[in-house]
């Protein structure tokens, strides 16, 4: 039977919070004064952090959540914050007895917009049952619309996913060079991964991959240097043209290139000179 919280007057319960970043590194925290292991993981003491408000629903309208602190804990900086480590970073709260480690979730989301002012920050949290929110019917549309190597293409990710060395740094341009033993046209649109540095554990899209290198859609940190490791997945323009000549995946194109589109009932023939 589950336990029936705030059943007596007096009780030794406290809050707890668990974030989960994209990065890998897991993060406990607690309002208890004393730090707390549960749940596999040691939850700090963290007193500035608290809950400014938590609204569950019984039917599929997604449950809304937000939590303030102060950037005072060790784990939680701003130079994180600006970085996007805990951008759409896994997030769960609920309630623990402090003293028989017992403890309950009260709300499972993933960290939104995060506004940093007054050195402290606020974390806007989104519900799970968002996703109950979004139409599963695909529309028509000319390209792919299947993510590179995910479900629907079928291509193993493990195929087009390259380690990487940096070899050269535009820091005006904010370009990188990169040795990844592929052409850099291919990495155009794909992803980057650090594995050495200041960065390492980020990810970023490549937006743009030329001669002069790679642009990233997340700043340059200004300590990267030259000979740093990185995994770098290709990238897809979701062409029919890009499927079946580079990707021989035709087949498992998702699109419909040929469908004639709006624009088809203001054509009207031209008779030919």
């Amino acid at each position: 039977m589950s336990r029936v919280w705030f059943a007596a007057p007096l009780e030794t319960v406290a809050t707890y919070w668990q974030v989960l970043r994209r990065d890998g590194v897991a993060l406990g925290f607690t309002s208890h004064d004393a730090d707390l292991w549960f749940d596999g993981l040691l939850h700090r003491a963290a007193p500035g952090m608290t809950p400014a408000a938590i609204r569950r629903s019984a039917d599929i309208t997604p449950d809304s959540a937000e939590v303030r602190g102060a950037l005072s804990h060790d784990a939680l900086s701003a130079a994180d914050l600006a970085a996007g480590r805990f951008d759409g970073a896994l997030i769960r709260i609920g309630l623990v007895d402090w003293q028989s480690g017992e403890h309950a979730a009260l709300y499972r989301g993933a960290i939104g917009n995060v506004v940093e002012e007054d050195g402290g920050f606020t974390a806007e949290l989104v519900s799970r049952k968002a996703e109950l929110l979004r139409d599963p019917v695909p529309r028509t549309s000319p390209v792919c619309r299947a993510a590179f190597c995910g479900p629907g293409c079928t291509l193993s990710p493990a195929r087009y996913t390259h380690e990487a060395r940096v070899t050269a740094i535009d820091a005006e341009n904010g370009a990188v060079t990169l040795a990844a033993g592929v052409p850099a046209a291919s990495l155009a649109g794909g992803t980057l991964r650090w594995l050495d540095g200041a960065q390492a554990g980020l990810a970023a899209t490549i937006v743009l991959a030329g001669p002069d290198g790679l642009i990233l859609d997340r700043p340059l940190d200004p300590a990267l240097a030259a000979g740093a490791r990185a995994v770098v997945r290709e990238g897809c323009d979701h062409t029919l043209d890009t499927c079946a000549t580079r990707l021989a995946n035709a087949v498992n194109f998702q699109g419909e290139p040929f469908l004639p589109g709006n624009d088809m009932i203001y054509r009207y023939p031209v008779p030919q000179a």
